[in-house]
This record gives C-alpha cells, structure tokens and sequence, in this order.
C-alpha cells in the first residue's frame, strides 16, 4: 500500500468571476522514503495539489471530488477533529516564506513547544527538550539560547532551519516542502537541500518538493510530475523526465535552465501567458503556447499515455509518434477519445 495515494483530485476556488479549477484530475502514489517533485511554473496548481492533501484551502476553496488516503485512512471528508490528528504527526508541511509561517510575538521557543505539546503527549518539560534537540538537529548553534530569541532576530536561511525543525519535530512519515528555498540566496539554498536530504535518510521519511527550480529536482527527487494549468502533464521518475522528456511544456522548460552548453547563447523561453484557469480552453491547455502544436491540440484533450513502465505523458505529439511508428492504429486513437 502506498503511503500516500491521491485519485482523481478536483480542487476548485469559488469566486464572484466564476469557478477557478485550480486542480483538475491530479493522481498519484507517495511511497515510504521516497522523494517527489512537482514542477511547473506559477499558477500551475503545485501549491493547491499540497494544502488540498492538508485541508489547509483558503475560506473559498473546497475539494470538489476525488480521494486522498494516507496509510489507507481516507482524508477528504474526514472533517476537522480527524485532520488535527493527521496534520503534524502523519504530515507536515514547510511554506515558501519562513517569516510569514512564524508568529514574531513569540519566541521560537514558544513556537515549537507549542506544536510539541498540541501534536504529542508529552508535557511542556519534554517539549522544551524535544525543542532544543531539533533545533540542534538542523544545526543552529546555541539552541538553549535561541529558544528564546524572536525570528527577527534570525537570519533567512536559519529562520527556514527553524521552520524544518517545527515541522520534523512530531517525526511525520510525511514531509511537504513547499518552495522552501525560493527566498534564499544560493549559498544558503545549497546548506537547506542538504540538510533535508540528510534528514531524510536519517528519519526515512518521505518528501513531496514542490518547485519550479528543476536543479532542486535533479538533486533531490526519485519521481517527477510536471502540472500545467492544474493538470498532470508528464509523470515518470527523474531520469526519464531530464533525459528522455515527452511533453511540449516539460520540453520548454528544459530549454529554459541555463547550462554550459548556452554559455553566450539567449536562453530559450516558453512564450505566451500561462492560460485563465476562468476559461480553460477546450484542448490541451499548452496548445495556445505550443510550437509544436496540431489542428487536435486545440479542441480535443490527450488522454495520458504510457511511454513506459517508469513514465507517461499527456501529449498528442507522443500519438502522432506512436502512430508514424505504426505502434499505435489509428482505430485505437478513436477508440479512446
């Protein structure tokens, strides 16, 4: 059984302008100890995909249909009283921004004693020394001291040390990172992906990353999906998605890392505008932004595709290919729209 298992998610914001389908058909499996990624550019539907797992939407979001189990425990529809019980012990979760997730009332100290106690049975005596030992764990000198500092009084990259501490500290089998380098500089980047790698295997929890940074990608994860405009695109472990990518969109976005290979070239950009999740297009969303795209793309959906055992992608192109190679009957294409 996996540990995590997302089917057929649809995760929708009700606004005054409309319906905003945010996520739209998401699935897949989360094993123990390993590390998921889960690309794609801003508004793609990474960050939604993670606080849908948390029921942590905002007041007009709500999960439309589709199943989230952990350990078999079915989430959606479980309520709050059961959710408490799962956020912290089964999963937490670092944001993108440390400063914003720490209350700057309140000393650190306070902080994470105050998830120690409310997450686990121990009493305020052991969540001070759980504390303390988390906090040396991610490698801030001094804990005793720092507990009780106030997070003005850290810099970036310790405040998101502290932030990884509060969330490892009730030792969840699930750990979400969300962006948790994006506001750092490269130095401090490099020292949080090795601390979390590090802990990782110490702990043997799984990850899911959630990043538009594909290097963090390469370093970290075992398996990649790759989300447009709320939808899996491209799924498939991290090799064959760097080496052998299949869809249009994760293609440009591999035309846009900079590497030694483009050293005083122009960097090769998508072009175009990431689409209105208010008025989704009939085809495939990439279809307006796509060079490669055919009169198909524009008004019917790909079904998803299996390129092999280990990956599978959601692109017309990968028919056509098929189909030239006479893998694939015409009739069967029919058959499946």
């Amino acid at each position: 059984m996996p540990l995590l298992e997302v089917k057929d998610l649809h995760t929708s914001f009700f606004t005054d302008a409309g319906e905003v389908k945010a996520v739209n058909g998401v699935s897949f499996n989360l094993d123990h100890g390993k590390v998921l990624g889960i690309v794609g550019e801003s508004g793609s539907g990474k960050s939604v995909t993670a606080y849908s797992i948390m029921q942590i939407l905002a007041g007009t979001g709500k999960i439309v249909s589709g199943s989230i189990k952990v350990d078999g425990q079915e989430l959606v529809g479980a309520g709050e009283k059961v959710m408490k019980t799962i956020r912290g012990n089964k999963i937490s979760i670092i944001f993108q921004d440390p400063m914003t997730s720490l209350n700057p009332t309140y000393t650190i100290g306070h902080q994470l004693m105050e998830a120690i106690v409310l997450h686990t049975d121990r009493n305020k005596k052991q969540a001070y020394d759980r504390a303390v030992e988390m906090l040396r764990l991610v490698n801030i000198n001094e804990p005793e001291k720092r507990m009780d500092q106030y997070p003005f009084e850290f810099s970036g990259g310790m405040r998101q040390r502290i932030m990884i501490a509060m969330a490892l500290a009730c030792e969840p089998d699930i750990l979400i990172a969300d962006e948790p380098t994006t506001a750092l500089d490269v130095t401090i980047q490099a020292q949080i992906l090795e601390l979390m790698q590090s802990l990782q295997k110490e702990l043997g929890m799984a990850i899911i990353m959630i990043t538009h940074d594909l290097g963090v990608v390469a370093q970290m994860c075992d398996e990649v999906i790759v989300m447009y405009a709320g939808s899996i695109c491209e799924q498939g472990t991290a090799d064959e998605i760097f080496y052998n990518p299949c869809h249009e969109y994760t293609k440009g976005l591999m035309r846009s890392i900079p590497t030694a290979d483009t050293a005083g070239s122009k960097l090769q950009p998508i072009t175009g505008t990431p689409i209105d999740l208010l008025n989704m297009p009939k085809g495939c969303p990439f279809a307006p932004r796509c060079d490669a795209a055919m009169k198909i793309c524009l008004t019917q959906r790909c079904e998803r595709m299996e390129i092999n055992e280990e990956h599978a992608a959601a692109c017309w192109m990968n028919v056509k290919k098929a189909l030239d190679a006479g893998e694939l009957a015409l009739k069967e294409v029919a058959t499946s729209e």
